[in-house]
């Protein structure tokens, strides 16, 4: 069974720093593409970035681009999102989620209807 599991949310301040962390069960990395998605209250769940785990590519939705980079370790399976200049609309659920593929990735992996499995969510607040 493949299950995602995510860790490191939490209380931050703006402009400060946090990683998340999503622990691949039941399944390895090189066979499945990564997402993470994250959704506020009263807003629809949207894409903030995926990583190929075969290829190592990566995407990233345009409001985290040149601020959060995600990352693999294959030997750990693990996916990590490093967050950083973190802003008050940064606070929602993250969700570490994951579909098998191998094939290339694109903008369109952003789109959560194609990822079959999903974590439980990570809080992250970002607030003074």
């Amino acid at each position: 069974q493949l299950k995602p599991v995510e860790s490191g949310g939490g209380l931050v301040q703006p402009g400060g720093s946090l990683r998340l962390s999503c622990g691949a069960s039941g399944f390895t990395l090189d066979y499945v593409i990564i997402g993470w998605f994250r959704q506020a209250p009263g807003k629809e769940r949207e894409g903030v970035s995926c990583i190929s785990g075969s290829s190592g590519k990566t995407i990233y939705a345009d409001h985290v681009k040149g601020r959060f980079t995600i990352s693999r370790d294959n030997a750990k399976n693990t996916i990590y999102l490093q967050m950083n200049s973190l802003k008050p609309e940064d606070t929602a659920v993250y969700y570490c989620a994951a579909y098998y593929d191998v094939g290339p990735i694109s903008s369109s992996n952003l789109n959560p209807s194609r990822y079959s499995y999903w974590g439980q969510g990570t809080q992250v607040t970002v607030s003074s």
